[in-house]
Parts: C-alpha cells; sequence; structure tokens
C-alpha cells in the first residue's frame, strides 16, 4: 500500500526507507509474539514505518556562474532499522532507526580568525585580536566567547567580550578586544576564543587551543 502510494503522490516520492529486514509489526495478539487469533484473522502488514528525506540543499555553481548541480548540506546515512519483539502492550510492535547526521559547513574557510594575544592569566586584563572576510556584516551585538575546549554549546562560555563596547584597536586589517582579569578563570586550563555572529544566530571563527 505505501509503494503505490508513492507512485501516486508526488510529495511521498522523495521520502526514503530502510530495507525491511524483519518480520510484519501487526497484527499482534497482546503481549504476544503471535499473529492475530480472533475471528477477524487480519494479515500481517508492516505498518509501522519509519520513512524519511532531506531538504535542504544549495546550488553549486561554476566559477563563470553557471548551474552546475544541487548539493545537500545534510547527508543522511540509516545504521539500523528494526521490530522490537518484546514489546505486548499494543496489537502493534514498535520499531525503531537510529541515523548518521552528517552537516557540511556553508564555508570551508572561517568567517572570523581569532588569536589571543600574550600570555593570559587571571593576573591581568587580556587581548584578543581578529580579523574577518570582507564579505563578513558584524552586528553590535556580536560578541567573542572564552570556552574551555570541550564545550558542547554556545551557551558553554566562561565569559565573553562584546565586540564593539570592549574594543581598544582598529585598523584595515584586524581589531583588539579586551577581556578583564576579574573574568579569567584561576583554575586555568585549555581554552578556546569562538565569536559568535548575532545576524547568522551562529559560532563563525574558533581560535586554536591555548593555556591559561
Amino acid at each position: 500500500q505505501l509503494n503505490m502510494a508513492k507512485k501516486k503522490e508526488a510529495f511521498l516520492k522523495e521520502f526514503k526507507e530502510g530495507p525491511l529486514q524483519f518480520k510484519p509489526t501487526y497484527k499482534f495478539d497482546l503481549y504476544s509474539e503471535v499473529y492475530d487469533t480472533s475471528e477477524k484473522r487480519r494479515k500481517p502488514a508492516w505498518t509501522d514505518r519509519i520513512l524519511w528525506k532531506v531538504k535542504n540543499h544549495c546550488e553549486v555553481t561554476s566559477k563563470d556562474g553557471e548551474f552546475l548541480e544541487e548539493e545537500h548540506l545534510i547527508s543522511v546515512t540509516l545504521n539500523n532499522y528494526v521490530s522490537h519483539m518484546t514489546y505486548g502492550i499494543s496489537d502493534h510492535k514498535p520499531v525503531s532507526g537510529t541515523f548518521k547526521l552528517e552537516m557540511k559547513p556553508h564555508t570551508s574557510v572561517p568567517l572570523v580568525m581569532l588569536n589571543p594575544e600574550g600570555e593570559w592569566s587571571a593576573e591581568h586584563d587580556v587581548l584578543i585580536r581578529y580579523s574577518a572576510v570582507p564579505e563578513f556584516s558584524s552586528s553590535a551585538w556580536d560578541w567573542i566567547g572564552l570556552f574551555k575546549v570541550t564545550f558542547r554549546h554556545v551557551n558553554d562560555y566562561v565569559t565573553y567580550a562584546w565586540v564593539e563596547d570592549d574594543e581598544i584597536s582598529s585598523n584595515k586589517d584586524s581589531k583588539q578586544v579586551y577581556m578583564s582579569a576579574s573574568e579569567i578563570p584561576n583554575m586555568g586550563g585549555e581554552f578556546l576564543l569562538c565569536y559568535y555572529s548575532n545576524n547568522l544566530q551562529s559560532i563563525v571563527g574558533i581560535s586554536d587551543p591555548f593555556q591559561v
């Protein structure tokens, strides 16, 4: 029935499904692995299914500006697709799938390059120098955060500096921002600097690891 619907319905044609390497997951007697023994004797069916499609894509163009092809920014690989026969509370057996998602970067070159200057410690104010590619559009709400190398989310910063409010020097090639000594962690360790763009709602530059 699903395969017939995919031939008729345009929106279903783009969906993919893994191979059905498990037996039909419907219709079972409750709390058993026995198919319907009621008077209806309904036929087993692969009713519970997992379908997916990737909708994010971009156009890849040549140097001459001619359209070449569409490239997916997210690739999805199905690792496994299984049923769970031990569950018996319903006449359906649940199915699950695990996927690997690979997200390709929009650019191969970071929009902002960051460097901590001098020796970093909690004994004195510290300096950050950064430069951006010409096409990068900054905002007054952009900030540079100090993160442990093990950070997992943009909100995991130890401290941060506003790129405009805390700027102390600027020229055509780079800008310099300071962080107060009172904000630098006393315990030290290995850290990173990350530039957060308010316009893009994303980290657009990460420094090499350094010691505090």
